[in-house]
Parts: structure tokens; C-alpha cells; sequence
């Protein structure tokens, strides 16, 4: 995170010296990992970022039958399949997130938009600049 705030500042000091118009938008989106389809992102990685082979049939694998269960009042609920979200706490977590939303940088780039997108799942964190 540090590295993340250290590129941000940076950015932001550099236009002010030039005498760029700055805008910092930060956005807050609770649960925002459990909102991840596991076939968009899958699909997001072969077609845009070429994921193909062995390395898409190893994601398919760590993605797919994923069960969670819910212990209410000492009472364990039974397994429910789950098709979306990224594996939180996993150092990978995040990566698939940005991976997953790396579009909007499309829209950036075709505005000229200076970017960051930085994304933290409690132990792992992505973060990419442009």
C-alpha cells in the first residue's frame, strides 16, 4: 500500500509542479471481491490478457467447485456452491480483481488520463499505474 500512496503522491506533485489540473477519486466498494463471475474473469484473461493452456486450465481449477458454508448460533449450514468472487485473503485476490475491471483503463488511456488502480484484500494488495 505504501508503494501504491508513494506513486499516487508522486503523480500528483509532479502535475501540480507542471501546473496540470488534478482529480483524485477514491472509491470505497465493500464486498466489491465477492462481485467477481468466475467465467468473465476467465474469459477476461484469455481474450484480453492471453491466458491460454496450462495456466488457464489452473486458473479453471482454482476457481471452480468452490463451496462456502455458514456457522450461525454453533449450527453449520450445509456447502453452497460458490460460481463468483475471488478467494479472499489470497495474495491473488486482488490481482484478479484489477484483472477483472482492467478494462476501464481503455478508457483512460483513449482520454489521456493519468491512472492508478489499486485494489487490498486485507493481507494482499495489486496495484498498477500508467
Amino acid at each position: 500500500m505504501e508503494t501504491a500512496m508513494l506513486c499516487v503522491h508522486n503523480d500528483i506533485v509532479c502535475a501540480v509542479d507542471e501546473k496540470r489540473i488534478v482529480a483524485l477519486v477514491l472509491l470505497d466498494l465493500s464486498a466489491v471481491f465477492d462481485t467477481v463471475d468466475h467465467s468473465t474473469l476467465l474469459t477476461v484473461l484469455q481474450r484480453r490478457f492471453g491466458v491460454c493452456n496450462t495456466a488457464l486450465t489452473w486458473l479453471q481449477s482454482y476457481l471452480s467447485d468452490r463451496t462456502q458454508k455458514f456457522l450461525v448460533d454453533s449450527v453449520m449450514s450445509q456447502p453452497i456452491n460458490v460460481n463468483c468472487s475471488v478467494p479472499q485473503g489470497s495474495m491473488f485476490g486482488p490481482v484478479e480483481f484489477i484483472t477483472y475491471i482492467e478494462d476501464v483503463v481503455t478508457v483512460f488511456k483513449k482520454h489521456g488520463v493519468r491512472h492508478h488502480l489499486y485494489a487490498d484484500d486485507v493481507c494482499g494488495c495489486a496495484c498498477t499505474g500508467h
